[in-house]
């Protein structure tokens, strides 16, 4: 009789404990969800202020339109742009501006361009060369999905890449490559595989 209450209390303990986790997981997804909106939203805010999009150098509303090839600056960079507009409720979390969402122990970089419209690029690693661990990946899926409605790294606003995409850390912009600004292999999502994804908040031109 007590080793069945021992182990029906082990049992509600582990459901507690497995429930925990659940929540925490579910809590961490919608934050992550919510801060790319945000890197979303402060370009919609930047547009209404100045009648352009943070990055977009050449006024054809391109962001990116006119950054040089590389990493170098080449007239007003998103970072630039996004810093001096001193918004009261910027998306990054500390005093010293960066792209960064911190989600639990991983790190999302963002990034912006132009290429197919405009659109977030999110990054596992700061220049983009690495691909997303296998949690990472199910952020990535969650986003395209609450986005989408389906999780398809082919297709849709939300697409998932497995090629080389060159981030300007420096600049929060996609440098230019010899196909364009890069970013080019859509995917399917396969562990291992996927490097960084695009949220285009708008579509193709």
């Amino acid at each position: 009789m007590e080793l069945a209450i021992v182990l029906v209390v082990i049992g509600i303990i582990i459901g507690a404990v497995m429930k925990g986790q659940d929540l925490i997981k579910g809590a961490r997804t919608k934050r992550f969800i919510n801060k790319v909106k945000e890197w979303e939203n402060i370009q919609w805010v930047f547009y209404d202020r100045y009648g352009r999009f943070a990055g977009d150098q050449n006024g054809d509303s391109v962001i990116g339109g006119g950054h040089s090839y590389g990493c170098s600056s080449s007239g007003e960079s998103v970072r630039k742009d996004l810093e001096n507009a001193t918004f009261i409720r910027p998306p990054w979390d500390t005093e010293e501006p960066s792209n960064i969402i911190a989600i639990g122990s991983h790190r999302f970089y963002v990034f912006f361009h132009g290429r197919e419209g405009n659109g977030i690029v999110i990054c596992a690693s700061s220049n983009c060369s690495e691909p997303f661990d296998d949690d990472a990946l199910e952020y990535i899926k969650a986003l395209d999905t609450a986005i989408d409605g389906v999780a398809d790294g082919k297709n849709g606003q939300v697409v998932a890449i497995s090629g080389n995409c060159w981030g300007c850390p420096d600049y929060w912009v996609m440098g230019k490559t010899s196909i364009g600004y890069g970013c080019d292999s859509r995917s399917n999502y396969t562990s291992g595989n996927i490097k960084a994804a695009i949220y285009y908040f708008i579509n193709k031109w």
